[in-house]
């Protein structure tokens, strides 16, 4: 559970010191995509904000829409090209995370 970008937590400031945001574990996931891996909703929608995937139960962030986008999927740049999109499909409920989907043809 990795925040990768600073547009992925609704407050990048306060939580750079938290668990998932930290980093070390971005610097990870970006060691990941250097490898050769593309994260798909980021490349269909590079500066979207406030989507996220995932939404603390505990503070009821879910209602102000305090999430975090940590749930991707991700390909390799010789896929990249057989996607057509990347969603947040944010308005399922009844977890604190929402589905991604990506259409593959």
């Amino acid at each position: 559970n990795v925040a990768h970008l600073e547009i992925d937590v609704y407050d990048p400031v306060r939580l750079s010191k938290e668990s998932g945001f930290l980093p070390e574990e971005r610097e990870w996931f970006s060691g990941f995509l250097d490898a050769g891996f593309v994260d798909l909703y980021r490349h269909f929608h590079p500066d979207e904000k406030h989507r996220y995937t995932w939404w603390s139960y505990l503070e009821k962030a879910r209602l102000g829409n305090r999430g975090w986008r940590i749930d991707y999927i991700c390909a390799s740049k010789g896929l990249l090209k057989r996607f057509k999109s990347c969603e947040i499909l944010d308005d399922v409920t009844g977890s604190d995370h929402c589905p991604v989907a990506a259409e593959y043809v």
